[in-house]
């Protein structure tokens, strides 16, 4: 179809201009967004003319787009070691979040009532994704919870046995993210599901505890098998694992009580009322089939990585990487360079040609320091010093070499400045005695 001839020369287009590490631009803030795989694309061209029934719909054409929303729940059963009927589709990670946090909230408080000096208590830390920590906030703030913020180390770990001492005795919900999105540091999930089974061992039914990880980042590189974290709830977004933007996923173990926190139709076991994006959901199976398909990608991505952090830090004077150095995504590296604001070293970047961040997309118009590592102990006037760097599976050697050469000239140039700036300060204090 003509449509069809458009969207594919166009995604070529994309795919040659940007990721192929010629001159002109090189992608390196996968973190942000991935771009959508040619096969992923394919599978999902028909369900935009010829396939295009509501998949809510009994007749033919509606059955026809039905059988395809429930081969990508299949996929994405398989990838979690999970049953179909455990899997149910969004539009995206942010209202996943907030239907696995606010739907075991609401259910409680449905259930039990709003006992003031009894709320139902959830557990989570200072360095989640804004989505997770204001749903988590606004709870607090509107009288339905009681939440504790867990304090990370310096490397942005929570503690285990810190995270054990701060449950209470109505504590109903422990939400930690699989990995982080500013700094890539990977969470002890496994091991705080096996704290929270064993809590829950020695508890009536009633009072369970329930696991919720945001896994939006994590999927890509990482085992995602929900009975070998010991996962109840897991959240994921189709665009961060080259599949398309504004589909996302939510995994419900089994008798997990939740919900609906928007009213509607009976879509999706009358927990998320709306058409089905069909498009979007067999794009989103399609992907996730291909992550493990391609996991022997992941240990060129973190040795490019490894090569990147160890450039950085060997030829920038006074650089410093950001989360752990062991404990971290493979494609993940971010850094703070003091002397120079991250801002300008991100525009920078973008005018020679790369693309990068200053921590998370969706707060890169918010000029506060980062909450991730401001967590981590730096002050602010070095968090403004930072940008994150994503690779992916375009990324050359080659991207990587012209990237380090681009980098040491920014730094080198802003801190020089910087330092004008700073001695044209000093000369006015001691002109002016101000």
């Amino acid at each position: 179809m003509e449509l069809n001839s458009c969207l594919t020369a166009t995604f070529s287009f994309v795919k040659i201009k940007n990721m192929s590490g010629s001159k002109q631009k090189i992608y390196l803030d996968y973190a942000a967004t991935t771009p959508m795989d040619s096969a992923v694309f394919e599978a999902m061209k028909p369900y935009f003319c010829e396939e295009f029934g509501n998949a809510s719909s009994s007749h033919w054409f509606g059955q026809r787009a039905r059988q395809a929303v429930e081969k990508a729940r299949g996929q994405m059963a398989e990838f979690l070691g999970c049953a179909p009927e455990e899997v149910i589709f969004t539009s995206g990670a942010t209202e996943s979040n907030n239907l696995a946090i606010k739907g075991v909230i609401y259910n409680r408080v449905n259930r039990l009532g709003n006992r003031t000096n009894n709320l139902p208590h959830i557990i989570t830390s200072k360095i989640e994704h804004h989505c997770v920590l204001d749903t988590c906030q606004n709870l607090s703030k509107n009288r339905l919870a009681e939440v504790t913020f867990l304090p990370v180390d310096k490397e942005g770990i929570v503690n285990v046995a810190q995270l054990k001492k701060a449950i209470k005795r109505h504590t109903i919900l422990v939400s930690i993210m699989y990995a982080n999105n500013e700094i890539g540091t990977i969470q002890p999930i496994e091991e705080i599901g096996a704290e929270i089974k064993k809590i829950n061992n020695q508890r009536s039914p009633v009072d369970k505890i329930f696991f919720h990880v945001d896994a939006v980042q994590a999927a890509n590189y990482l085992d995602c098998r929900v009975d070998k974290l010991g996962i109840d709830l897991m959240s994921f977004s189709g665009h961060k694992f080259y599949g398309p933007k504004g589909v996302g996923a939510l995994y419900i173990r089994k008798g997990t009580p939740l919900s609906r926190i928007q009213d509607g139709g009976a879509q999706e076991y009358g927990l998320r009322a709306g058409t089905y994006n069909t498009p979007g959901i067999v794009g989103m199976g399609e992907a996730i089939a291909r992550v493990v398909k391609n996991r022997t990608q992941t240990r060129n991505i973190q040795k490019l990585r490894d090569k990147l952090i160890n450039g950085v830090l060997k030829n920038i004077p006074n650089s410093k990487l950001n989360g752990s150095r062991e404990k971290r995504l493979a494609n993940n590296a971010n850094f703070s360079f003091p002397g120079a604001e991250g801002e300008s070293i991100m525009m920078a970047l973008d005018l020679a040609g790369f693309a990068v961040s200053t921590g998370s997309a969706c707060a890169s118009e918010n000029l506060q320091p980062s909450h991730v590592l401001t967590a981590l102990g730096l002050p602010a006037e070095e968090s403004h010093t930072s940008i994150r760097v994503t690779l992916g599976k375009y990324t050359s050697e080659k991207d990587i070499d012209k990237f380090l050469a681009a980098l040491k000239k920014v730094v080198e140039r802003l801190r020089s400045i910087s330092g004008i700036k700073q001695k044209e300060k000093k000369k006015l204090t001691d002109d002016f005695g101000c």
